[in-house]
């Protein structure tokens, strides 16, 4: 008698009961954050080299250097900048930097990379680009750095924003 492994037991309909069944995602992996003013923005999760947690006393201010910027951080031996990204992006309201955990994306494009400081890490998720529409109502500041937007809720009219992070790291904002 020939033992097999359990998965493999059974009458066969196993096989097709739906709490077994893995839902098969729609669209590409990105990860959605918020910054200071509570607005929701995504990056694709393949310009992503990593989400940190960390204490403010981790990033070393550097004076005399743009507002914009935080200041820098040791990213596993490699020292890199880190923005406010609220900031960057135009918005008035600074990140509270007095607090015990800072979120921070490291994104990277060939040998660049850049820490964005965020309010809130809201997870992983799949979007769907089909779905994806232009932006609207949309600051000057901020649209150079946009892809576009998914409608979260019409009525109350939010939306999801995806950002270009080759845009972000390109910018000539940084010499600013």
């Amino acid at each position: 008698m020939v033992n097999k492994p359990d998965f493999l037991g059974g009458s066969g309909q196993d096989h097709f009961r739906p709490e077994l069944q893995v839902e098969s995602p729609e669209g590409e992996l990105h990860l959605r954050f918020f910054i200071p003013s509570r607005q929701e923005f995504a990056l694709p999760a393949t310009g992503i080299r990593e989400v940190i947690e960390l204490s403010p006393d981790r990033i070393t201010p550097i004076p005399n250097a743009s507002p914009l910027l935080l200041g820098t951080l040791n990213l596993r031996g490699r020292v890199i900048w880190v923005a406010d990204l609220g900031q960057f992006l135009g918005e008035a309201t600074a990140l509270n930097t007095d607090r015990a955990e800072i979120s921070v994306i490291a994104i990277e494009e060939q040998d660049t990379i850049v820490g964005l400081a965020v309010e809130e890490i809201g997870g992983m998720h799949w979007l769907d680009a089909q779905n994806l529409m232009a932006p609207t109502n949309v600051p000057d500041t901020m649209a150079p750095f946009l892809r576009g937007e998914w409608l979260l809720d019409a009525q109350n009219k939010q939306y999801l924003r995806l950002l270009d992070q080759t845009a972000i790291l390109r910018s000539a904002r940084w010499a600013g």
